[in-house]
């Protein structure tokens, strides 16, 4: 058959009876476009590259022509390289369901099972295997299989086995089959890695592509919706309370499944979740509910973006956005499969703009980000946070110093800071201020006796703390000369000022407590003509 002819049915392929009952019983009859271009090379025996979108049919693409060719025969013949276990065990499945009646017999080799298990499978003559790299190594290096005898070789998702680090690891495995053979690749996007590996290993391949490189499916309903990170899981509650058919959920981390899904599990949705650390025997029951829909929310990592076919997921959410604008496509193509429709929503924080804009650049065109859903939990979480933010509310409103604190907060002398104009740091027993407001007698951890200036500043000769002698001496002055004489505060007007003083000396040892309430009163300056008394400390 040419490889330009188009069939528009599967019925129209050279297949046995065998394979068109089993296509019959399947369910297929019209192939899609990578499927049409695909498959009548491949009958052929050429190598081919097939670019195009996750959930366009492309493992049929391939499984159909290693069935029609290795049909009833004893030998290995075909090996098929998968990066997940998931897309392993999901390839196995379409095979052995098309291949049933043609005598096909497929085994899998991957991690996280015993080798018994994998000497058990071929021990069983498959005539095709299907193996993550990793594993297929091992049994190299344990020489427990041969890959002489293949004859096809398939390499799926090659972009995700250049991401995941399998690239050496199929190097190592192309040195042990034949240098005759057909190969066959098929990705999304083609990385750099992968394109050298099909220059030096293919023969003249084909390139197919269909639709646009690392495009998303089109027919897949994409919003991206402007969260903070603490409202993303109320919005995906939201969004779970308002869906009844199955939603797939990307996060970007193990733990983060871990704790998302302890979250959901107590809201009663039925929740499954899928990564890599899960044993082997939890992923496909993770998978297999998920399937049967005893599980309506899957909650993984991008182990589940690839591989997955499960033809009714109505939603895909991205949780954590994405930072590959390829695993973008990857994900969203698990929805809108093989012509069906769907929905892909995607949280973007403030810490994931640059992620959409190389997915901006990736696509070629701008993508619109649109607020949380009116009246969702979102949207009125992002209320409450805007509120608790605005000047005036909580915390950073403004407070109104209680009476008696002005002096004390705002003069800056108790914080270590300069004193402002005005300020009193201690006054006697019903002594005013300038505002005229009394203030209580002073406690005994108030600040030393000390004078002020016109502009709140120490005054000279401020009597130490800790002695009596110096203030007793003092007094007995101050009485020989005629009294004590009052003093304006430090609001004095300005025609009497104050001669330069230099600070009052620091010392080390705290003050002392005062046996009773210290009274301080200021001398008022006099002109230089005039006798004025000394500034007097009195006792009471």
């Amino acid at each position: 058959m040419s490889t330009t002819q188009e069939v528009k049915r599967f019925i129209d392929y050279p297949f046995s009876d065998a394979l068109q009952r089993d296509l019959a019983a399947a369910g297929y009859e019209t192939p899609t476009p990578i499927q049409a271009q695909c498959i009548p090379p491949a009958l052929e025996g050429k190598d081919l590259i097939g670019l195009a979108q996750t959930g366009t049919g492309k493992t049929a693409a391939f499984a159909l022509p290693i069935i029609a060719r290795l049909a009833h025969q004893a030998e290995l013949g075909a090996l098929v390289l998968a990066p997940t276990r998931e897309l392993v065990h999901q390839i196995v499945g379409m095979m052995r369901a098309l291949g049933k009646s043609s005598g096909l017999r497929v085994a899998s080799i991957v991690g996280g099972v015993k080798m018994d298990l994998d000497h058990a499978a071929l021990r069983s003559w498959p005539n095709v295997v299907v193996a993550t790299p990793g594993r297929l190594i091992d049994h190299l290096e344990q020489k427990t299989v041969s890959l002489q005898e293949i004859k096809i070789l398939i390499v799926d998702e090659a972009d995700r086995m250049h991401d995941m680090g399998f690239i050496p690891q199929i190097r190592r495995i192309l040195a042990h089959v034949p240098a005759e053979r057909q190969t066959m690749m098929f990705t999304a996007t083609m990385p750099a890695d992968a394109e050298q590996i099909a220059r030096r290993h293919m023969h003249s391949p084909l390139r197919i592509l269909v639709g646009p490189a690392s495009a998303p499916v089109e027919r897949a309903e994409q919003r991206l919706f402007r969260v903070q990170e603490t409202e993303k899981a109320p919005l995906l509650l939201d969004l779970l309370a308002k869906e009844t058919g199955r939603v797939l959920v990307f996060l970007r981390t193990k733990r983060g499944v871990d704790r998302l899904t302890r979250r959901i599990v107590g809201r009663r949705h039925g929740v499954a979740r899928l990564h890599g650390d899960r044993e082997q025997a939890q992923r496909d029951e993770a998978m297999k509910g998920f399937r049967e829909g005893r599980y309506r929310v899957l909650i993984a990592t991008d182990i589940a973006a690839r591989g997955l076919d499960i033809a009714d997921i109505e939603h895909v959410i991205n949780y954590d956005f994405p930072r590959a604008p390829e695993d973008y496509v990857h994900r969203i193509g698990r929805t809108a499969r093989l012509e069906a429709s769907g929905r892909a929503t995607s949280f973007v924080t403030p810490a994931d703009h640059k992620y959409v804009a190389a997915l901006e650049r990736l696509l070629k065109a701008k993508i619109r980000l649109d607020p949380a859903p009116p009246g969702s939990r979102a949207s009125q979480a992002a209320a409450a946070s805007a509120v608790k933010q605005a000047p005036g509310h909580g915390r950073h409103a403004a407070q109104t110093p209680r009476h008696g604190q002005a002096a004390r907060h705002g003069s800056g002398h108790e914080r270590g800071g300069p004193a402002r104009p005005g300020a009193v740091h201690a006054h006697a027993p019903g002594a005013k201020q300038a505002g005229g407001h009394e203030h209580a007698p002073a406690t005994r951890e108030a600040h030393p006796p000390h004078a002020h200036g016109p502009a709140g500043t120490h005054a000279a000769g401020a009597p130490p703390a800790e002695g009596g002698r110096t203030s007793r001496r003092r007094r007995r002055r101050g009485r020989g000369r005629g009294g004590s004489q009052h003093v304006a505060s430090a609001a004095a007007p300005a025609a009497h000022p104050s001669p330069p003083v230099a600070p009052a000396a620091t010392r080390s040892a705290p003050p002392a407590p005062l046996a009773a309430p210290l009274r301080v009163e200021h001398a008022r300056p006099e002109p230089a003509a005039t006798k004025t008394g000394p500034t007097v400390v009195e006792w009471d």
